[in-house]
C-alpha cells in the first residue's frame, strides 16, 4: 500500500472523494518539480498529510486544504478554479496557508510574539495551525534537504514558537519529536553522546523493567484490574535540558527510564481515579517511592486535559525508575492530544475534536503578552541570534557581542573591538537579544585583558580569553628565564637548580616559579638581589684545606651504628635515627626502589640522591669524601615520594589525558607547570608534572602511559 493508499483508507468512501478530487490539483501543480534528493516535491505534501491522517486523526477536509494548499502556492491562477469545485471554509484554510507560506523571517525578525500574530491573523480556522504543525515536523524529518541557511531558520522558529505551543495544545508526542530533531541539528555532539549513552546502557534498563513488572504482574491481576504497560526512555534533548538545569551528568538523571502502567477502565472519571490508586499503592508497597517526585495530574489534571499519576521508586537497589499510572483513555490523551481520542473511540469526528479545536481557536485568539510568556521557558535561558550571512548560533541568556565574537571563530574573538547589531554600532559588552543580526568590527591592535572576564558567559570565550592571557605571561615569563640565566652566566655562576627556584620564589611571595620568572621580565625583582641571595646560600667546595677534618667528622659521628643490614658503612633508608638528619634531594627526587647515593652537606644533613643525578656527578667530582653508602629498607612505611616529570606536548589539551591517566593509576598531582617553547616556528609546549608515587614500579607504569599517549613528544623524570 503506498502513502496515499494508506492516508485514504484512514476515512468513509465519501471522504476519500474529496481526498483525491484534490490530490489531482497538487499532483498536476507540482509535476516535474525535485526535492533535496531529488525525489518528487510531491512527498512533501504526502508526508504532512500522513501526520494529519494518522497522528493527529483530523478531518478528510483538512487533508483536502492541505493538497489545495500546496497546489495553489506554486501556481496561484489555480484558486479560481478550486473556489468553484471545494466548500469555502477549505478553500479559506488553503489561502490562509498560502499567507503564512509567504511569510519571510526577515519580515518579522523572528521575534516570537510577532510571528504568532502573523500566523494568529491569518488563522481564524483553527485547522490552519495543526496543518502547519504537521508542516513544521514533516520538514524538521527531512531537514538535509534544505539549503544551509534555510535550515537554521526553520530550526530557530521551531524552538521558539512550536515547541512551546505543541506543550500548550497538549501535543506531547509532536513536541517530543521536533524537540529531538531541534537538539540533533543543534547540538549534533552532544545528541551523539547522550544517544551513544543510552543505546550503552539499554540492556541494564531492559534489565530494571523486568525487576521492577515482574513481582507486580500478578498482584495487580489478584485484584482484578487489567493492565498493560510499557516502558519509555527520555528523549535524548529531554536528558541534555535536565542535565543542564540540575547540573548533573547524564548518570545523574534518575528518570532516563519511565514505565507507564495502562489500565483498562470505564469511561468514568471516579472508577477511573480510584483504580490507578489502588495499583500506586501495589507499586509503592513493593518499591520505595521518592515522596518529592510525586505528581498528582488525576486529582487535578493539567490545563491542557494531562492526566497521570507519576513518581520515581528505588528497584532493589539496580537504578531509579519513573512510574506514570494512567488508563488508556489518558493514555490517548496524553500520546496525541484530544484529536487522538477520536481514533480511540473508533469514530472519525466527535464533538470531543469539536471542542479541542474551539480550545486552540480560543488560545490563538488571545490577545496581549501575558499568556504567551508562559510558553517561554523553552527559551528564556537561551539567544538565537544570526551572522550576516544568516548562519544561527545559540548562546546563553546575557551573552554580549564578545561571547558572539568568540562562537563566530576564536581569532575574531580576540580581535573583536565592537560590533553591528541591526546596523547600529555598540560596544562589545552590548548584550545580545534574540533574533539580532550581528556583524564584528574588529582591530588588529586590540588584545584582550582581564576585564573581558568580567562580562563575558560563555565557557569558550572564557576559556579562549584566560588562554591568550596565560599566552602572554608566557611570553614574559620566558624572557625572564632568559634575561636571568643570560645575568647567571656573566656572573659565572652555575643556572638555578629546582630547589633553589623554589626557594626564591617563598622569598619573593610568587606562585609559581613562571610568575618568577614574569616578575623577573617586568623588573619586579631586582637582579642584583637574586645575585647577593644566591652567593649567600650557595655552599661550594671549602675554600680553606683544614676545613676537611670537620667533614670526616661529621661522617663519623652521623653514621648511625645500627644502620647497616650485611655491611655497617650502610644507612638504611626507612630507619628514621635519632642521631641522623636526612631528606630527599629535590634535584632528582628519589623514590623507593630507585638505586641512590647519599652526600653529606654541611648544612643540611644527608641528601639523597640518584645514581643517575648530574648534580651528583659533581658533587662526586669535588668532594668524593662526603659520599654515604645508603639502601632502602626492605618494609619501608613512607606511603609516597615526590617526583617531577618533564614532558613536550603538542598542545595544552593534551593535559587532559595524561591527568587522567593518573586519576586511572591514583597518583597525586602535587603540583604542574606549562611553558610554550621560546623557539622560532616551534609550536611544543614543556609541561613540568609533580606527582607523588608509592615506588619506581609505580613511576614507570606511569611514564609508559605517557609515552603512549598521542601529542606527547618525550617524557622524562626530572
Amino acid at each position: 500500500m503506498n502513502q496515499l493508499e494508506t492516508i485514504l483508507a484512514q476515512y468513509e468512501v465519501h471522504e476519500q472523494k474529496a481526498i483525491l478530487a484534490a490530490w489531482r490539483y497538487t499532483e498536476e501543480a507540482l509535476a516535474g518539480m525535485k526535492r533535496g534528493n531529488n525525489h518528487p516535491f510531491t512527498e512533501h505534501p504526502l508526508g504532512v498529510a500522513s501526520i494529519l491522517a494518522l497522528e493527529t486523526g483530523l478531518s478528510a477536509d483538512t487533508i483536502a486544504a492541505l493538497f489545495l494548499h500546496e497546489a495553489s502556492r506554486f501556481k496561484p491562477e489555480l484558486l479560481e478554479t478550486i473556489q468553484r469545485e471545494f466548500p469555502a471554509d477549505i478553500v479559506n484554510i488553503a489561502v490562509c496557508l498560502n499567507k503564512i507560506a509567504a511569510i519571510r523571517p526577515k519580515d518579522t525578525r523572528l521575534e516570537a510574539e510577532n510571528y504568532r500574530r502573523l500566523i494568529v491573523s491569518y488563522s481564524k480556522d483553527p485547522r490552519v495551525t495543526l496543518i502547519k504543525f504537521a508542516d513544521r515536523l514533516e520538514v524538521l524529518r527531512n531537514l538535509e534537504l534544505l539549503p544551509k541557511s534555510s535550515q537554521q531558520q526553520k530550526l530557530l522558529e521551531t524552538i521558539l514558537l512550536y515547541i512551546p505551543l505543541a506543550h500548550q495544545l497538549g501535543l506531547y508526542h509532536i513536541k517530543s519529536e521536533m524537540e529531538d530533531l531541534f537538539f540533533r541539528h543543534t547540538e549534533p555532539e552532544q545528541w551523539r553522546t547522550i544517544t551513544n549513552k543510552l543505546k550503552a546502557t539499554e540492556a541494564e534498563r531492559e534489565r530494571i523493567a523486568v525487576s521492577f513488572i515482574e513481582p507486580l504482574k500478578e498482584r495487580i491481576k489478584e485484584i482484578g484490574i487489567s493492565f498493560t504497560y510499557k516502558s519509555r526512555t527520555k528523549t535524548a534533548w529531554s536528558i541534555w535540558k535536565k542535565m543542564q538545569t540540575q547540573k548533573v551528568p547524564f548518570e545523574g538523571v534518575y528518570d532516563v527510564m519511565a514505565i507507564r502502567l495502562i489500565i483498562d477502565a470505564p469511561d468514568d472519571r471516579t472508577i477511573e481515579r480510584d483504580l490507578c490508586w489502588k495499583v500506586y499503592s501495589l507499586v509503592t508497597e513493593r518499591f520505595t517511592p521518592d515522596s518529592k517526585r510525586l505528581r498528582d495530574w488525576i486529582s487535578k489534571p493539567k490545563p491542557n486535559g494531562y492526566e497521570s499519576l507519576h513518581n520515581t521508586v528505588q528497584v532493589d537497589n539496580q537504578g531509579y525508575v519513573e512510574v506514570q499510572i494512567r488508563t488508556r483513555r489518558m493514555d490517548e490523551m496524553a500520546e496525541n492530544g484530544p484529536a487522538s481520542h477520536a481514533s480511540y473511540k473508533g469514530v472519525k469526528k466527535t464533538n470531543s475534536i469539536e471542542e479541542w479545536l474551539k480550545g486552540v481557536k480560543h488560545l490563538l485568539e488571545q490577545g496581549g503578552n501575558a499568556d504567551y510568556r508562559q510558553i517561554s521557558n523553552y527559551v528564556q535561558d537561551e539567544v538565537f541570534v544570526f551572522t550576516p550571512t544568516g548562519e544561527l548560533k545559540r548562546l546563553p541568556a546575557g551573552s554580549t557581542v564578545l561571547d558572539f565574537a568568540f562562537a563566530v571563530h576564536t581569532n575574531l574573538g580576540l580581535k573583536c573591538s565592537g560590533a553591528k547589531i541591526d546596523g547600529k554600532v555598540v560596544p562589545i559588552k552590548e548584550p545580545l537579544r534574540t533574533g539580532n543580526v550581528i556583524e564584528i568590527m574588529s582591530n588588529r591592535n586590540q588584545k584582550p585583558s582581564a576585564d573581558w572576564l568580567n562580562f563575558v558567559t560563555t565557557s569558550k570565550a572564557r576559556n579562549k580569553i584566560k588562554l591568550k592571557l596565560n599566552e602572554n605571561d608566557l611570553k614574559l615569563a620566558a624572557d625572564g628565564k632568559e634575561l636571568l640565566n643570560r645575568r647567571l652566566k656573566n656572573w659565572k655562576l652555575d643556572l638555578l637548580e629546582n630547589e633553589e627556584l623554589s626557594l626564591l620564589c617563598k622569598k619573593y611571595k610568587q606562585r609559581t616559579i613562571n610568575d618568577l620568572f614574569k616578575a623577573i621580565a617586568q623588573e619586579d625583582i631586582p637582579l642584583a638581589d637574586i645575585k647577593a641571595w644566591l652567593q649567600e646560600i650557595r655552599f661550594d667546595e671549602p675554600e680553606e684545606k683544614d676545613s676537611l677534618q670537620p667533614d670526616a667528622d661529621i661522617l663519623k659521628k652521623e653514621t648511625p651504628k645500627n644502620s647497616h643490614s650485611d655491611r655497617e658503612d650502610y644507612l638504611i633508608l626507612g630507619d628514621r635515627l635519632s642521631n641522623v638528619d636526612y631528606s630527599m634531594a629535590r634535584c632528582c627526587n628519589p623514590i623507593f626502589g630507585d638505586e641512590v647515593m647519599g652526600f653529606v652537606s654541611i648544612k643540611g644533613g644527608i641528601k639523597i640522591h640518584r645514581i643517575s643525578c648530574p648534580n651528583l656527578t659533581r658533587l662526586l667530582e669535588r668532594y668524593p669524601y662526603r659520599v654515604q653508602a645508603v639502601r632502602w629498607k626492605s618494609d619501608i612505611q613512607t606511603s609516597s615520594f615526590q617526583c617531577t616529570l618533564k614532558i613536550v606536548i603538542d598542545e595544552p589539551p593534551v593535559m587532559t589525558p595524561l591527568i587522567e591517566i593518573l586519576n586511572g593509576y591514583k597518583i597525586q598531582l602535587r603540583s604542574s607547570n606549562l611553558e610554550k617553547r621560546n623557539r622560532r616556528g616551534d609550536e611544543e609546549y614543556d609541561l613540568r608534572m609533580v606527582i607523588s608515587v608509592e615506588n619506581n614500579q609505580a613511576l614507570d607504569k606511569v611514564l609508559s602511559a605517557f609515552r603512549r599517549t598521542k601529542g606527547v613528544k618525550q617524557v622524562v623524570r626530572g
